[in-house]
């Protein structure tokens, strides 16, 4: 699982938006941690047994936001952010949320790649490749090297549905072949 903060991910395309993903967590120190705390408070410097706490607690709501997004079919996160705050002066609570997507790595022959991204998409070919003689390669997604097909009118919406889900609607599910991972 990819997970990057920035709102793109360098030689791969986003082909499908998955929704909002977050894990969260909210954690207390117990009485010993704080105890010796306090003494090293005095002295000043570090207070490990805080650090420790933050870092497990980060932990635990990156799992939980990755896992909430292969749930979803995604294979990567983008736009990841922490956000923490204090609940009754006793509770930390550690959130990490981002935008779960599907991103499929360019190869060498497309504009935007990088070399991780060719080694990636190269690998994932040869693992899916057919072999033998009539064996062919699917021809690139449109708009990325193919020619797209011919414009198809969209399907008129059912009876009691928005053209497009509005908020709180659940959106359609995405086309098969998502949630798969294309590079086992």
């Amino acid at each position: 699982m990819i997970v990057v903060t920035t709102n793109e991910i360098p030689g791969y395309r986003i082909d499908a938006v998955m929704g909002e993903v977050m894990g969260l967590t909210v954690r207390a120190a117990n009485a010993g941690q704080n105890f010796v705390a306090s003494f090293r408070s005095i002295g000043g410097g570090e207070v490990t047994e805080y650090t420790q706490l933050v870092y497990e607690s980060r932990q635990e709501v990156m799992n939980r936001m990755v896992t909430e997004a292969q749930r979803r079919g995604a294979n990567a996160v983008i736009g990841m952010r922490f956000d923490t705050g204090d609940i009754a002066q006793a509770f930390s609570e550690v959130c990490a949320y981002g935008t779960a997507v599907y991103a499929v790595p360019l190869g060498e022959d497309e504009e935007g790649h990088t070399k991780q991204s060719a080694q990636v998409a190269a690998q994932a070919t040869s693992a899916s490749t057919p072999q033998g003689p009539g064996a062919s390669q699917p021809p690139p997604a449109a708009g990325y090297g193919a020619q797209a097909p011919a414009a198809q009118q969209p399907p008129a919406p059912q009876a009691g549905y928005a053209e497009q889900p509005g908020y709180g609607q659940q959106p359609p599910p995405p086309p098969s072949g998502y949630g798969q991972n294309p590079y086992q």
